[in-house]
């Protein structure tokens, strides 16, 4: 009786003993989930963000999500942020993050409110964000290079020289970013075919679109992409297959904070919405099924990811820009503005060339041929360095640039009657931003327009107000993508 007692204290021990073993190992795995750790850093939510008038998005600069061409800034990612920030009524900041495995702290760290790029919905991801309904479904694809003269061969034969079986990856190195999902799903491969797949990590810092490169190139054998990515690859690099499937369908979206249920309700549903919306699939499809425009766009010399060109223009405005002492880019802006780059451009009212010149404008400046870009970029310079002179009394550089873009714009007279109003009504007559801009856009109203101080009557400010805008936000986009 007493060696029974014993040996069934023993086994007691031992099972106890496995117990707490069991459950400290579980417990390391959960240790990053303990109620106390969270894994932002700041607390902002729809109501902080609406009170400062701004989205800020962090996103990747790559052929999909954001990039310049032709001086237009695009992308997949891009066109629908400036959707969203126009349905809150904010205005919208991006901030490109150099390492893709930055993302998730830039966000948590307070660097922006929303990570605007495709990301993989996956288990591990939901303990550092909440993610926003999906904007698509794809699946993640092996991607390798053909055959050497693969144009030639029998499909057989190609079939034979590729990995078309995701067995086949045993023992078979394949290269990608260290913290990417598709570093998780070959991971969890390994477990589900019961082998080992040497994984060769790529820093964070390269794009997805410049792995694939690599793969072109003959760099690495072979990576893991998301398919519509890979497809939008395919269609300029044929060499490429991408047929071997690596994962099932997942969900791509979007993600904030944990903390900030308000700003994910209101961009869910600002999605469900635009998903109603043939827009929503027309965007979609220019920069995922669009096979001809995106080669014409990634072969282009003034697509932003091939140089540091803005336009065939680029060294007449570098030119006159440092007469202005304005930095060429900021001319750059202004002259898409005027007229997206094209010398023959002509507005309603007769202004011409690539800044758009008045006949009685040019003849004033010394411009005999309006669509010589050379005189008309020279003619614009002049005639904005003589709007520039009305305003001595503007000591803020900045503030300076942009009361004589407006009267570039709509005239100096009208932003002279302007700042005579905003002067009355209590504003700084010298500050463009919240003074003189407000009452440039009521000069549209018979109320304004007439007040005994206006001298030039009726003007539409929305568009002196609109063109301020729009040209320093383009500008913002131009130093995200080209050095000065």
């Amino acid at each position: 009786m007493n060696i029974k007692r014993s040996v069934f204290s023993f086994i007691v021990l031992v099972f106890l003993s496995g117990c707490s073993q069991v459950a400290k190992d579980a417990n390391d795995g959960l240790s990053a989930l303990k109620p106390d750790t969270k894994p932002y850093k700041v607390s902002k939510d729809l109501k902080a963000i609406k009170e400062d008038g701004v989205l800020h998005a962090i996103t990747i600069y790559n052929s999909t999500s954001y990039f310049l061409y032709k001086g237009m800034p695009m992308g997949f990612e891009y066109e629908l942020l400036s959707r969203l920030a126009e349905n809150l009524d904010l205005e919208l900041k991006i901030t490109v993050a150099e390492d893709i495995d930055d993302l998730f702290d830039m966000l948590n760290n307070g660097e922006g409110d929303l990570i605007a790029y495709g990301l993989t919905i996956t288990e591990p991801r939901k303990n550092l964000v909440s993610f926003t309904e999906n904007h698509y479904v794809t699946h993640q694809a092996l991607v390798q290079r053909m055959p050497d003269n693969w144009r030639s061969m029998p499909g057989y034969k190609i079939d034979k020289q590729l990995i078309s079986n995701t067995l086949e990856l045993i023992d078979n190195p394949v290269w990608v970013r260290e913290n990417s999902s598709y570093a998780e799903r070959l991971q969890n491969l390994q477990n589900e075919i019961g082998g080992d797949i040497p994984i060769e990590y790529i820093e964070g810092n390269i794009t997805t679109d410049e792995i694939i490169k690599m793969v072109v190139d003959g760099k690495i054998d072979r990576t893991v992409a998301d398919y519509n990515i890979a497809s939008i690859n395919k269609t300029y690099y044929p060499v490429l297959n991408i047929k071997t499937r690596v994962s099932f369908s997942q969900r791509i979206a979007w993600a904030v904070r944990q903390n900030s249920p308000k700003l994910l309700k209101a961009i869910n549903t600002w999605i469900n919405k635009e998903k109603k919306l043939d827009d929503y699939y027309v965007i979609y499809n220019k920069y995922f099924k669009n096979t001809r425009s995106n080669r014409t766009r990634i072969k282009s010399d003034f697509y932003s990811k091939n140089g540091n060109k803005i336009s065939k223009y680029d060294a007449i405005i570098k030119e006159n820009a440092a007469r202005l002492g304005w930095d060429w880019r900021f001319l750059s802006s202004q002259v898409y503005q005027e007229s997206r780059f094209n010398p023959k451009a002509k507005s309603w009212a007769g202004a011409t060339g690539l800044i758009q010149l008045m006949p009685a404008t040019a003849k004033e400046v010394g411009v005999s041929n309006n669509y010589n870009p050379e005189q008309n970029i020279k003619g614009g310079v002049k005639y904005l360095e003589r709007m520039r002179g009305n305003f001595e009394s503007v000591e803020d550089s900045i503030q300076k640039i942009k009361f004589t873009l407006a009267a570039f714009n709509c005239g100096a007279g009208h932003v002279f009657d302007a700042m005579r109003l905003a002067e009355k009504n209590g504003k700084n007559p010298n500050i463009w931003d919240k003074n003189v801009e407000e009452y440039i856009l009521k000069l549209k109203d018979k109320k304004y327009y007439q007040d005994e101080v206006v001298r030039h009557g009726f003007v539409r400010g929305t568009e002196p107000y609109n063109y301020v805008k729009d040209i320093f936000l383009r500008y913002k986009h131009y130093k995200q993508f080209i050095e000065e």
